[in-house]
């Protein structure tokens, strides 16, 4: 394989390892902080982290002190760690955020510890690189989401088996540290994406079949299995019911409900522009392997690759974060057929990078003038109906932020000499700056109209000088109960059997506000209602007469 410098600039002082430790921080570090827990995944798994900082469910997630089996507790503890050691700087959700930048940055490093590995150092800039250029990942690396740890110990467990061939018994230890840290933060999901690589190692690849090899792997599968035993142990003493909990919906639910054939579709249409730009380019790496596919540089990726497309399916979850793990993977396999690229297709690559996000650029300019002058129309009718009584101010500072923002960009691109890394550095600068210009420009907007804290506040108002201890709920998700905790104090308790003992009610209704009526005995005191249209929600209290 022809050897390559390992970044696409090394005399360049704006680029090199510094311009890429630059590229990195600000892509991980800006629009995390400064907002409030927005609903959705943000909010509901600040929910854990907020209970252990209150003492609380330190050994088995809780959400507004009811059990929460999604994950078990490793990513919630490194975010409590983070509040606890920067409170003194920063709100315990922005502290907490941290923790995504741990494991995303981890992620990128092992990802690019792989890719040299198994192609070689001039792969590993690159892989750094297209993994930046993710076009589903920048959203995730900036909430709070345990699914970005088990991306991260996937990548770990890869750059690990990557190492069997020339030094098996570390390489065996460090995939199987990657294997254990990927159970405590994701669970049954995370053993599936990473045990198995042990076995297809150990069986498929031929460079694998020696006895140092073969013993490795064997050591390192036994010390996975036994270090992943160590958490549902501890549990088992101390809590056997959360335990027996646990392990019901980790196998009844796995499985139970899976992808249909008619949403194959769907999930073709989520991978095509979640793992963008990877695809093309990993298909066409495989393509000029194909003789060489049973390699472990092939075979690794493409069975990681396969187990998250299984376990998806098998899941049958068409969120986004459940495609998270595929991007290690694709991005090694990637960063394999960049150097490869022919002239035509890297300046394609290249010059389609640009023209993508000059595109979206735009398009965030044209949704911040709906909001500052009103202009076009019909988007700032709809900007308005979707977030009522929004004012948006400081949009002099906001424009010149972002007018600053854009020529960065096109100056940096202008002095980006060629190369083969030139393609995936347009990527990754590319994105790295649409985030900063939509920090800048629409992070009001969007704080504005994802959070629960208005609603919040007007419910604690609401309640005040009652006797609130006991608050039923209806409908409402598990991110609304953890706003509710975090910013009114109030844990909305479950109702069972159609009947609650509280003496206050909590009714959440999506879209249709008349879809749950509690029975006559309840009396309503308070209603609020955010957002409109199709987004608009409301929700009820109601006393007990």
């Amino acid at each position: 394989m022809t050897r390559a410098p390992d970044s696409p600039l090394p005399k360049q002082h704006l680029y090199g390892a510094a311009g890429l430790a630059v590229l990195v921080a600000l892509y991980l570090l800006v629009g995390l902080t400064g907002h409030v827990p927005w609903r959705g995944d943000d909010a509901r798994h600040f929910g854990p982290i907020f209970e252990m900082l209150q003492g609380n469910g330190l050994l088995f997630p809780l959400i507004a002190g009811e059990p929460s089996t999604s994950f078990p507790p490793l990513y919630y503890w490194t975010g409590s760690a983070f509040a606890l050691l920067f409170g003194w700087l920063l709100p315990p959700h922005d502290a907490a955020r941290l923790a995504t930048t741990l494991f995303t940055a981890l992620a990128i490093f092992w990802i690019a510890r792989a890719s040299a590995r198994l192609y070689g150092k001039h792969t590993r800039t690159p892989a750094a690189l297209l993994t930046l250029g993710t076009l589903g990942l920048v959203l995730h690396a900036h909430e709070t989401q345990p699914m970005i740890a088990v991306m991260s110990f996937v990548a770990m467990t890869l750059a690990g088996l990557s190492l069997i061939p020339t030094r098996p018994a570390l390489g065996s230890l460090q995939a199987a540290a990657g294997s254990v840290l990927a159970f405590l933060a994701g669970g049954l999901p995370g053993v599936m994406l990473t045990l198995p690589l042990f076995l297809v190692v150990v069986i498929a690849c031929p460079e694998c079949r020696n006895p140092r090899a073969s013993g490795g792997l064997i050591l390192g599968l036994s010390l996975a299995v036994g270090a992943g035993a160590l958490w549902p142990l501890v549990l088992h003493y101390q809590a056997p019911e959360l335990l027996a909990l646990w392990w019901r919906r980790e196998w009844l639910e796995f499985g139970a409900d899976p992808l249909r054939p008619d949403e194959f579709s769907r999930l073709v249409e989520l991978f095509g522009w979640f793992v963008w730009p990877l695809w093309p380019i990993a298909l066409w790496s495989l393509w000029r392997a194909r003789r060489q596919l049973m390699r472990i540089s092939w075979l690794l990726p493409i069975a990681s690759a396969l187990l998250a497309g299984g376990w998806i399916i098998a899941n049958g979850s068409l969120a986004q974060a459940t495609m998270l793990p595929l991007i290690p993977p694709l991005a090694l396999l990637a960063a394999a057929g960049i150097p490869t690229l022919r002239r035509g297709a890297a300046n394609a690559f290249d010059w389609f990078a640009v023209m993508t996000f000059v595109v979206f650029a735009l398009l965030v300019w044209i949704a911040w003038t709906a909001q500052a002058v009103s202009w076009p129309p019909g988007l700032a009718r709809h900007v308005a109906r979707v977030a009522p009584g929004f004012e948006l101010k400081g949009s002099v500072s906001q424009a010149l932020a972002g007018i600053g923002i854009c020529v960065t960009w096109v100056v940096l691109m202008w002095r980006l000499p060629r190369s083969f890394n030139r393609g995936p550095a347009s990527w990754a600068m590319g994105m790295t700056t649409l985030w900063c210009l939509a920090v800048v420009l629409l992070m009001p907007w969007f704080d504005y109209g994802r959070s629960y804290r208005p609603v919040a506040t007007s419910l604690a108002i609401a309640l005040a000088g009652e006797r609130s201890d006991c608050v039923a709920m209806l409908g409402l998700s598990p991110s609304q109960r953890a706003s509710f905790h975090y910013f009114a104090g109030v844990r909305p308790q479950s109702v069972s059997g159609n009947e609650t003992a509280c003496g206050f009610l909590l009714v959440y209704d999506s879209r249709n506000p008349a879809t749950l009526r509690p029975a006559e005995e309840w009396q309503q005191i308070w209603e609020y209602r955010r957002g409109g249209g199709k987004q608009l929600e409301t929700f009820r209290l109601y006393r007990r007469d």
